[in-house]
């Protein structure tokens, strides 16, 4: 039985350690935080709309349309990584539907593009 509490002793420690240093850390943000936001701290960011404002107020459909073409792109890319490790291995075939791949994600691509579903007014 000794043995075995032993072996879990690293990682006791290891978890201990974290807690310790996760608890200093949001102890030192609370004490140390500088608490005079400006105006300019309040102001409307990315979203465009006020800081504390109503929770139910209208949202804008384009930032919805704009979070779904972000994720749509980044999931595509992310295909890129495992064909680009197993690129030696792919042959020839994998080559060309990737290449096929790229080319409908290009035109998909220029397709919003030219609708204007990139342009904010």
């Amino acid at each position: 039985m000794e043995d075995l509490l032993r072996e879990y002793l690293p990682i006791i420690i290891f978890l201990g350690l974290a807690i310790v240093i996760g608890l200093v850390l949001i102890l030192a943000a609370v004490v140390l935080a500088v608490r005079n936001p400006d105006p300019e701290k309040l102001s409307a960011y990315e979203c465009g709309f006020n800081a504390f404002d109503d929770a139910r107020m209208k949202f804008d459909s384009r930032f919805y349309l704009v979070a779904i073409l972000f994720i749509i792109f980044d999931l595509e890319i992310a295909f890129l990584f495992p064909w680009a490790v197993a690129f030696k291995d792919v042959g020839l075939v994998g080559f060309w539907s990737m290449m096929v791949f790229l080319a409908v994600l290009t035109i998909g691509f220029a397709y919003e593009w030219k609708k204007g579903a990139l342009e904010w007014e």
